[in-house]
């Protein structure tokens, strides 16, 4: 039996990645009548807009060894332990029901306060491959919940598979009609996160100026670029006659990839699942740095799925991306299929999926 009146604690890091699984499942759960917490640091904190007012955020203490100088990661250790301390103290105090990571290292304290006070605890992975903190905490939560399918685990773990839950913004467009390539105007999406989208910014422009005139002519292009690329990359649209719009980050990502025809995306776990529930054609580019090249497994069912063509950094010009985009641009046939078989790798329920586990967790700590 579910307590009454349950809290549940969320606890996120500073990346869209983890944060709008996180919101996914906090939405949810409020239907359901919890009491949400979101934990997060202050990067955090910036991808909090999109949460109902009914979430409370708590700002932690935490810290990562991969920035800053050499005093920041000799800091880190203390940063780290004095949010770990911080965090134990309010879970003894406030008894939550459930804590629930999703990854980055603002999650620590939070996952290590659970462990420490012995709270149901779970962590969901977006990736195919484990990041560090829940590589970490894999064998000392209760339940690993995994957004991709397979996901690398540690030996002797097991995994439940729930996909990756997508916002109920992305929900409401989900399996929206879509309209193949044509002699018409043509929208392409085209973002990747905060990591790594130079490179979009480098070569997209590039790749279009080089498709054939006729169809570049019939081309509208929103695009997110990283605020020292914008004036670059605005002129470099203007200066081949395609009609775009720059941004730093897009808040309607969702109303946008239900008007795409085509979308050039990283392959950042989020971006994947949103891509498969709105179903629509994808260009994507692996983030070459990632851990454990983690995208390239995410990217892998879209591609066994005939959904997209995936390109390799290393391999990525703006010939072999304007091959790509006018393979697809010229085929609606094609086109069309490509974006039926990305809905058929689609995880609509995730989010509830991932809720049900949390119940579960619920009533086994409350008997």
């Amino acid at each position: 039996m579910t307590p009454a009146n349950p809290h549940l604690i969320i606890a996120a890091g500073g990346t869209g990645g983890h944060m709008f699984p996180a919101q996914a499942l906090s939405e949810v759960m409020i239907r359901r009548g919890w009491r949400v917490t979101l934990s997060t640091d202050a990067r955090g904190a910036r991808y909090t807009d999109g949460f109902s007012h009914a979430v409370a955020v708590r700002q932690v203490a935490s810290a990562t060894f991969a920035r800053g100088g050499i005093a920041a990661k000799l800091l880190a250790p203390f940063r780290i332990l004095g949010g770990i301390l911080g965090a134990t103290l309010k879970m003894w105090r406030e008894r939550p029901d459930v804590v629930v990571g999703f990854g980055g290292y603002p999650t620590i304290p939070a996952l290590a306060a659970a462990w420490l006070t012995r709270t149901p605890c779970m962590i969901h992975e977006q990736n195919g491959v484990l990041g560090r903190v829940n590589r970490a905490f894999a064998r000392r939560v209760d339940v690993v919940a995994c957004g991709t399918w397979p996901t690398t685990l540690p030996e002797g773990v097991e995994g439940a598979q729930t996909g990756n839950p997508v916002r109920a913004a992305v929900l409401e467009r989900a399996g929206a009609p879509y309209m193949p390539p044509g002699d018409w105007p043509m929208m392409l999406l085209v973002f990747g996160g905060s990591q790594g989208a130079r490179v979009l910014a480098d070569t997209v422009p590039e790749a279009l100026a080089r498709l054939p005139e006729g169809l570049r002519g019939h081309l509208r292009v929103a695009q997110q670029a990283r605020p020292e690329d914008f004036e670059r990359v605005t002129e470099a649209y203007a200066r081949i006659g395609i009609r775009a719009e720059v941004e730093p980050f897009f808040r309607d990502i969702p109303r946008r990839l239900s008007e795409a025809q085509l979308v050039i995306s990283r392959s950042g776990a989020s971006s994947v699942a949103d891509i498969a529930v709105v179903g629509r054609p994808a260009i994507l580019i692996p983030y070459a740095a990632a851990t454990a090249d983690h995208q390239t497994a995410n990217a892998r069912a879209l591609v066994e799925a005939q959904a997209a063509i995936v390109i390799p950094e290393a391999r990525l010009s703006p010939d072999t991306l304007a091959e790509a985009i006018h393979s697809i641009l010229t085929q609606p046939a094609a086109a069309d299929a490509m974006a039926q078989a990305a809905l058929s790798v689609g995880v609509p329920d995730a989010a509830t999926r991932l809720a049900a586990l949390v119940e579960e967790l619920a009533r086994k700590g409350a008997s």
